[in-house]
């Protein structure tokens, strides 16, 4: 690339593929997002479900892509043996998530699986999520907001090659406030 070509749109292959595949899509241009918390400002404009997404690894080197509900209290101390880890899992580093789904942290999305063309990347949803109509994700980066069908989400997964796994997932137990 020319020092002084433009930057290719990282979501312009998440947009070819849902246009594609005749998946109605609506995005939102917004300040970088890097949390659930600074997400919140946009919900009086972004209507659906809102997710968090969790890359995480096992001991045994498998990846996944945890899509969850965004207040969902995940237990990652036992969601291992939920989804068929090999031990507990950890936060995969920042070179293991741009290797495998080519973006940088801030942006985790399940459109990113357009990118693990060798599905070595296991995608896990939360159940819960599939009671939206429509599901709100970043497309590969953290200054927009796709809205998309959670139907067409699907069909979208399935057409990266990716299988769909849905579980209910393990939550934290609520900490105990001191009655002090």
């Amino acid at each position: 690339m020319l020092a002084n070509s433009p930057t290719p749109d990282p979501a312009g292959k998440v947009f070819a593929l849902l246009d594609r595949l005749g998946i109605p899509h609506a995005t939102l241009d917004h300040p970088p997002l890097h949390t659930v918390e600074e997400s919140r400002a946009l919900r009086g404009e972004i209507a659906g479900g809102h997710v968090k997404n969790l890359f995480v690894k096992d001991k045994g080197g498998n990846f996944f892509l945890i899509t969850a509900e965004e207040d969902s209290p995940l237990d990652l101390k036992t969601i291992d043996k939920v989804i068929g880890a090999k031990g507990r899992v950890s936060f995969a580093s920042a070179e293991q998530l741009m290797a495998h789904l080519c973006i940088l942290p801030g942006s985790v999305s399940p459109l990113a699986l357009v990118n693990d063309e060798t599905s070595v990347v296991r995608f896990i949803l939360e159940k819960k999520l599939l009671d939206h109509a429509v599901l709100n994700v970043h497309p590969l980066i953290n200054t927009r907001t796709t809205s998309i069908a959670t139907n067409g989400l699907m069909a979208y997964i399935r057409a990266t090659g990716h299988d769909i796994t849905t579980l209910e997932l393990p939550y934290r137990a609520p900490v105990e406030s001191d009655p002090a």
